[in-house]
């Protein structure tokens, strides 16, 4: 999605993340390196497949959205690297 606005949950419609927090990972996942705010999403330990993650979820119904990881961009240095089925987008006014 190239146009500003909101990706929300596919569940919930809770506001996740931005189209300005939005870079190109080269994973083919949307990533992000924040969320809309600190209490948009929750993290929890995802130890699945033999390796140790950090699973993102909705923070308001508890959906798997993917997982973060330590090598995005400044400004937090965050790689919110989503499954774009678990979310929504909703266009900004100005588009």
């Amino acid at each position: 999605e190239h146009r500003e606005g909101t990706f929300i949950c596919a569940a919930c419609d809770n506001a996740l993340f931005n189209t300005a927090a939005k870079f190109e990972s080269g994973t083919g996942w949307p990533s992000f390196y924040a969320p809309v705010n600190e209490d948009a999403v929750s993290e929890h330990k995802d130890r699945s497949f033999f390796m140790t993650r950090t699973e993102v979820r909705c923070a308001n119904c508890d959906g798997h959205l993917g997982h973060v990881f330590k090598d995005g961009p400044q400004p937090t240095g965050l790689r919110y690297c989503m499954n774009g089925v678990a979310m929504n987008f909703t266009p900004s006014e100005n588009d």
